[in-house]
């Protein structure tokens, strides 16, 4: 199956329960996972939740998390009681079958999560490669927001006849966000950056109470520390994301900003795919990104599951 909607749509939900009832009969085997999800980024640490409650909760179905930045010797123990869902990271999993500590021969069911960013972090050959590691008799679940050509060239290849869902055009946006642009020309080049703060502590303060928690998008790192640094100085709550950032140091941030001890995030495109943080009223593009469906996958960080939202992007002459 190949299936393309919009972020917040609910792609998750849609291979996870089947899932639960496809495996409800027989029994994981060691090192031998029963169904495969690949995703691309750690993130799925914080989705996790979305697939392993209704699974404690109502079956006996187990799940593994294989990702980088945790040990091995505690994901080897997982997978040597055997598990019923493997989520991996491409690049975690083949360590793990190189290590001969993880066979792919059982695998029942396949699902690709986010393909089109798995595209954008250099992660397809290693998918070329597990999709070869696993059994063609497998039932496999393609899911992507946008439909590049090279993900196209993939399904041609890896999926035989796939039904095609199509909830939305690739690269819309939700009906429930409201989306605004705010231009500013600043008086002098060498001040645009210093500009656009203050315009952007200006959108915050007309918000009020309608703005409950944001995350706002830079396209630089280095860009994201000074916009957070600047808005704590004027006394925001806030706090940056990014790639540079350890891992520890970045779940301990994720986690205030979910649990609303932290009202504004700052991010880099690492938060803007993956990350599902249901009640985020705002999001601001503090920089336009380069493409458009850039754009779509960071706005689509607020209207989720049906709640509205607003998107705010700045944009100055030079972009």
């Amino acid at each position: 199956m190949l299936g393309i909607a919009q972020t917040g749509t609910g792609k998750t939900a849609s291979f996870t329960l089947p899932m639960i009832t496809l495996l409800g009969r027989g029994r994981a085997r060691a090192r031998m996972p029963r169904s495969l999800v690949l995703a691309p980024t750690r993130n799925w640490r914080r989705r996790s939740p979305k697939t392993s409650t209704p699974m404690r909760k109502h079956t006996k179905l187990t799940k593994a998390l294989l990702i980088g930045g945790v040990g091995f010797g505690e994901q080897d123990k997982l997978i040597d009681r055997g598990v019923d869902v493997l989520i991996a990271t491409p690049g975690r999993l083949l360590d793990h079958f190189e290590r001969g500590k993880l066979l792919l021969t059982g695998v029942q069911i396949m699902v690709v999560d986010e393909a089109d960013r798995m595209l954008d972090m250099g992660f397809i050959p290693d998918i070329e490669r597990i999709f070869q590691l696993t059994p063609f008799t497998r039932q496999t679940l393609f899911f992507s927001a946008t439909m590049a050509p090279e993900i196209e060239r993939i399904t041609d290849t890896f999926l035989h006849s796939p039904e095609r869902i199509e909830v939305a055009r690739q690269a819309t946006t939700s009906e429930t966000i409201t989306q605004r642009l705010v231009e500013i020309t600043p008086t002098r080049k060498d001040q645009t950056a210093k500009q656009k703060r203050e315009l952007l502590r200006a959108l915050i303060d007309a918000e009020g109470e309608a703005l409950k928690n944001a995350i706002i998008f830079c396209n630089r790192k280095t860009d994201v520390d000074i916009v957070a640094k600047s808005l704590k100085a004027h006394g925001y709550d806030a706090s940056p994301i990014h790639g540079d950032l350890d891992q520890r140091h970045r779940m301990a941030t994720l986690d205030g900003f979910r649990e609303g001890s932290l009202r504004f995030l700052i991010a880099s495109d690492v938060a803007a795919r993956g990350l599902d943080i249901p009640a985020v009223s705002h999001v601001f593009n503090f920089d336009l990104p380069s493409h458009a469906e850039d754009y779509v996958h960071r706005i689509g960080r607020t209207g989720r599951a049906g709640r509205q939202g607003t998107a705010i992007s700045i944009s100055t002459p030079d972009g």
